[in-house]
């Protein structure tokens, strides 16, 4: 069930990531309130303390990160609240043998592989939904994963989880 974070509704457990916007704000200490977007490494500029990384944590957690930081060097128990304000946007992009190729947004609680065709517009006439790859960048590099689309459709269970800025390729079927 999603709880109510600020002006957004999040999925319970939504981390921060980059491109997300929030507030960080210092109870009683106005010129401390902090509001900007998590810039590509994850961080957030706060006065007096700098960049700071939040991406990767809740909400809670970020506001007890700040909490500590602030606590060290500048406040007696400060009591700070970071709301998210809006979500970064989220991308995949779907080329291959689907009706639609192209970039899609998807939500910030992921989509499954067989949503993201769906929302391309599903296979074409001679696609081939066992010759998927999905190419996902993270901090280790370039992945490719060899998915099995047909393996879903016929009930054997299972399912793939895209990820923001994956690249899903359908391939073509060898007649």
């Amino acid at each position: 069930m999603p709880a109510s974070i600020g002006g957004v509704s999040a999925p319970a457990g939504y981390t921060l990531n980059p491109g997300d916007q929030v507030a960080v704000d210092v109870f009683g200490e106005d010129d401390l309130r902090a509001n900007g977007r998590l810039n590509s490494d994850g961080n957030l500029t706060v006065p007096l303390l700098g960049s700071i990384h939040l991406a990767g944590l809740t909400p809670t957690q970020a506001a007890s990160r700040v909490t500590e930081l602030y606590s060290r060097d500048y406040l007696v128990n400060p009591k700070i609240n970071v709301t998210l304000l809006s979500y970064g946007t989220r991308h995949f992009v779907v080329l291959g043998q689907i009706n639609h190729p192209g970039m899609f947004e998807m939500s910030p609680s992921g989509i499954d592989l067989l949503e993201a065709i769906a929302m391309a517009g599903g296979y074409t006439r001679i696609a081939s939904p066992e010759r998927i790859t999905v190419r996902r960048h993270d901090a280790s590099g370039d992945r490719i994963f060899k998915v099995n689309a047909k393996r879903f459709t016929k009930g054997k269970g299972g399912s793939f989880l895209v990820e923001p800025g994956d690249t899903i390729t359908v391939g073509e079927s060898i007649f």
